[in-house]
């Protein structure tokens, strides 16, 4: 941190903000702003020819979304060429099978972007050693000389180091050549693909524990020989099938067909992009997003899905491929439990355990506060202080609640499964921390409420004296957020039958912080005062948090004060706002106009998608061809909000009631749903013709069987209670 950085320099801040004298503040603030955090990069390329480069005919690919395995097909030399594509969990490798209808040449190339000091190739295996960058920062950053930093040696007691093994099975003639292998005469090939880095034993490491003593490179290499070849070793058809068996029962927990047709195959281009069936691009886009998240976010199985989920292919990749924790991966995570992905959470909370530790030194430090803290940014090591380098703009590098949004996420958690033992072991200790800070971050105001101060909403600005600002105090943002951590704290005490001193703290501050306010021009209020909006259309719909997720507005003036603000900010601009907005129309009953945001979320982007777009909106996102979401450049964000805002249209769970189709769009007359996850430890089957409810199925998968379970729909409540494995239909 640059100097002078701490408590009294923000009580400075403090004055300053009061006193609207923005510049002053901004100045001293600087001071708080850290290096950036780390990025998530490319680790190697893995390159295949067939036969000869112009004797080949492409048929196409397929990807399964109930299990995660590319199909293709091809014609090479007159022959037909079948090759299959899938990342196994259980085998901790990446295989590849491919099998011709005769016999076929090939050649087989590994190749890394980053540095190579070790390459050994023997009969069958190819073997890298490969350094790993200790420091870089993201493209926007212009004072970054040196984009991706490597140590050249030992960083306290941690080997920026790991290993790459590609393991060779085949009935051909095998051969090294310089980059790889080529194999002649082959009917049949398979190969795996497997790593260990020092990354990977650091994130297993508990947090709080010093980073362990790196294993050595040799321990690496053979490591990651060794899973390949024990990968390799299992054959073809028992690495598919229980890759298949891990993968499809998770994915296979769930699913949601809008009209009717879900099995078979689905041309994307042709029955996706097109835009001619709308209800069948609802139906793949929810798997999609199901797909993305199970394939970057297991338990125990690495850090959670980030910008680019598993996708990155960029050195300096956009806005480094971390966690931007002020939305973004909270909207990763949003579609988590009702989609039936609850141990897709597991990595989240593994992250959340690590800011917890090094938040909790940040707070001290700078605020003299008690707790945890996280700002705008984070990365796989749990970085905690504000990025920016001392000159990022405070709308978005200083914000001080994105650990208090993120611990939303084991409140949630504990609400769909009501798992106490993880309320006690992981939510409550995660609540209590942040709620400690949040005690300590508010200040008295004159009026006799609390405030947050400074107080910044994401990336926004208004307007004083033809100024544009960020700082201000007690933004609408911040207080939703305090208030849901204040509540969810006292509630999982009250569970726990846990008489904690916070709780009398919290008791007395929670009354006093503002209240969600109605600006003069009858909108939802952003900030603490009525300010002119700097961009009336901004993106971020901040404010609104305390309608989706956090479902804190209870009174009519409230609601439609929510829906002339989200009126205001107008349709979309790119997809994990398009994401947000459909999530609120839907949270607040209007599923058509939910159902025209998709419709635009959903069309083709035809421009250069490696052009950033300006994030002022002037030029809207869309789905690549690969059906990614775009801003651009593309973010797992938008699919992931997809997958969440769609069964909020059917089902939804807030508030201690189960509300069927409380937002159903007219043009969405026909459908299904198995498996959608509400909170109380239930599970919800519906089917719905010509707009109205035909069947409902609630199972209770855990919690308590003495429960009462509120069902709403269509103006009818009902009261019942649900035994264990008992089933309810109608």
């Amino acid at each position: 941190l640059r100097t002078g950085a701490g408590p009294e320099r923000l009580d400075k801040v403090r004055k300053a903000i009061r006193a609207q004298d923005y510049r002053r503040a901004e100045s001293l603030l600087m001071s708080f702003e850290g290096p950036y955090s780390q990025e998530f990069l490319p680790l190697a390329d893995l390159w295949m020819s067939l036969g000869n480069r112009d004797d080949g005919e492409y048929a196409g690919r397929t990807l399964n979304l109930d299990n995660g395995v590319v199909a293709e097909r091809m014609t090479v030399a007159g022959q037909d060429v079948h090759r299959r594509t899938w990342a196994s969990r259980p085998a901790c490798a990446v295989c590849i099978a491919v099998w011709v209808d005769g016999t076929l040449d090939a050649s087989i190339e590994l190749a890394s972007p980053l540095r190579v000091v070790r390459r050994v190739i023997d009969a069958s295996s190819l073997t890298f050693g490969i350094e790993i960058p200790v420091d870089g920062a993201p493209l926007h950053e212009p004072e970054v000389l040196e984009p991706l930093r490597y140590a050249n040696e030992r960083v306290e007691g941690y080997d920026p180091f790991g290993a790459l093994a590609l393991v060779v099975d085949t009935d051909g003639e095998l051969a090294r050549s310089n980059k790889g292998f080529t194999v002649r005469g082959m009917s049949r090939l398979l190969l795996t693909l497997s790593t260990s880095t020092s990354a990977e034993d650091a994130w297993a490491n508990p947090p709080g524990s010093p980073l362990p003593r790196s294993a050595p490179r040799a321990e690496h290499l053979d490591r990651a020989v060794d899973r390949a070849s024990t990968a390799l070793a299992l054959g073809e058809t028992d690495l598919y099938r229980t890759h298949d068996a891990d993968l499809r029962t998770l994915l296979g927990s769930t699913s949601l067909t809008v009209g009717s047709r879900r099995a078979g195959t689905v041309d994307v281009q042709d029955d996706v992009l097109s835009g001619k069936d709308e209800q069948l691009t609802a139906t793949v886009i929810f798997q999609l997003g199901r797909y993305l998240l199970a394939s970057s976010s297991r338990s125990r199985s690495g850090p959670p899905a980030n910008l680019q989920g598993s996708w990155n292919a960029e050195l300096r990749p956009p806005w480094s491929a971390n966690y931007t924790i002020n939305i973004n991966t909270q909207m990763n995570y949003w579609g988590a439990e009702t989609a039936g992905l609850s141990e897709c959470h597991d990595p989240l909370f593994d992250l959340l355990d690590r800011l917890a530790d090094t938040g909790a030194d940040v707070a001290a430090a700078l605020y003299g506060a008690r707790g945890w803290v996280a700002h705008h940014n984070t990365d796989m090591w749990g970085w905690a202080l504000p990025v920016g380098m001392g000159h990022g703009n405070p709308s978005w590098a200083i914000w001080m609640m994105g650990g208090a949004w993120l611990v939303q996420h084991v409140w949630e958690h504990y609400e769909f499964t009501r798992d106490r033992e993880f309320l006690a072991d992981r939510a409550w200790p995660l609540l209590r921390g942040c709620a400690e800070f949040c005690l300590d971050w508010l200040v008295d105001g004159d009026d006799g409420y609390l405030d947050t101060i400074p107080s910044t909403s994401p990336e926004n600005l208004f307007v004083v004296d033809g100024q544009p600002e960020s700082l201000s105090y007690s933004t609408a943002m911040d207080m939703a957020l305090i208030r849901a951590v204040f509540t969810n704290t006292l509630h999982a005490a009250e569970i726990l039958n846990r008489a904690d001193p916070v709780c009398a703290e919290i008791a007395t501050a929670l009354p006093r912080l503002r209240p969600t306010r109605i600006g003069a021009d009858g909108k939802l209020a952003e900030w603490a005062l009525d300010h002119v909006e700097h961009d009336p259309l901004h993106r971020h719909m901040s404010p609104m948090v305390a309608v989706y997720p956090l479902n804190q507005i209870d009174t009519p003036e409230l609601t439609r004060a929510a829906v002339k603000f989200l009126d205001a900010r107008g349709p979309g601009a790119m997809g994990w706002s398009w994401s947000w907005k459909i999530a609120l129309r839907a949270r607040l009953g209007d599923g058509d106009a939910a159902r025209e945001l998709f419709t635009e979320a959903v069309r083709p982007f035809n421009t250069d998608p490696t052009v950033y777009a300006p994030v002022d909106g002037t030029e809207w996102g869309g789905l690549l061809p690969n059906l990614f979401s775009t801003h651009p450049p593309f973010q797992m964000d938008g699919n992931y909000g997809l997958m969440a805002a769609i069964p909020e249209l059917l089902v939804q769970s807030h508030g201690g009631i189960v509300r069927v189709l409380p937002a159903l769009p007219a043009a969405w007359p026909d459908g299904s749903a198995r498996g959608l996850r509400c909170r109380g430890g239930l599970a919800v089957d519906i089917d719905w013709a010509d707009g109205k409810l035909t069947a409902l199925t609630v199972r209770r998968v855990s919690g308590d069987p003495q429960e009462w379970v509120l069902i709403s729909y269509a103006g009818r409540d009902l009261r019942i209670t649900i035994a264990d494995e008992e089933v309810f239909t109608c």
